[in-house]
């Protein structure tokens, strides 16, 4: 089951933006509301958030949203959207680093619909058909991989294996399973393909900091999941 997305929405009124964050749970995205003063707001963001809505109107004059985007212009994956007021619409800067934008009136099937786009536009997927494990994403509508926004180019054997893993995160697969599951019981080849297939995918996925394919001794291979 793909990872759900998750959404912070800064903001100072917590009411109607609880409203949305609920909202974004059965369209596959996980939110949560946070002010912008406090330690709060900087905690959330280290976690690293996959969207960021900004809702201009309650945050006041005194919000700059030229600092806070210039302040977190190295965050290349987060996007960010800002409610505005209608009134708002007139002074924005195009050039800000916004990723989009939306009124603050608009219904939540728009804002969901506004925060599909800013994802596709950051990391060129869509979040309705995504297998997603940390920093690594699966998209399965387009047979296309990314770690950590980067693009990794997979043969489709080395994909196939790579997103049946991936799909079952934690669970131990000998190498007879994985020949059956990803190459089909009438494959004739030896156990020893599934371990050339998962080390070119070592080679390709893994920079040293994160382990995505381990192996068990004796037994197979397994997906470390994001949290461990």
């Amino acid at each position: 089951m793909a990872s759900p997305f998750q959404v912070l929405i800064v903001s100072r009124d917590q009411g109607p933006m609880q409203a949305l964050a609920e909202a974004l749970r059965p369209e596959g995205f996980v939110a949560a509301v946070v002010p912008p003063e406090g330690q709060g707001l900087e905690e959330a963001l280290a976690a690293s958030p996959d969207v960021v809505v900004l809702d201009l109107p309650s945050l006041g004059e005194g919000f700059d949203l030229a600092s806070f985007l210039a302040a977190r212009a190295s965050r290349t994956e987060t996007a960010f959207l800002a409610l505005l007021s209608p009134d708002q619409l007139t002074a924005l800067d195009p050039t800000i680093g916004l990723d989009d934008f939306a009124l603050r009136t608009a219904t939540a099937a728009e804002i969901t619909a506004r925060i599909r786009q800013a994802l596709w536009r950051k990391a060129r997927v869509d979040a309705r058909h995504l297998l997603r494990q940390g920093d690594l994403v699966i998209d399965l509508a387009s047979y296309r991989v990314f770690v950590g926004g980067r693009p990794v180019h997979l043969t489709y054997k080395e994909y196939e294996l790579l997103r049946f893993l991936a799909a079952n995160p934690g669970r131990v697969f000998s190498r007879e399973e994985l020949l059956n599951k990803v190459w089909g019981y009438e494959f004739y080849g030896g156990t020893r393909t599934v371990d050339v297939h998962v080390r070119r995918l070592r080679a390709k996925l893994e920079t040293g900091h994160r382990t995505y394919i381990e192996t068990v001794r004796n037994v197979g291979y397994r997906f470390r999941p994001a949290a461990e």
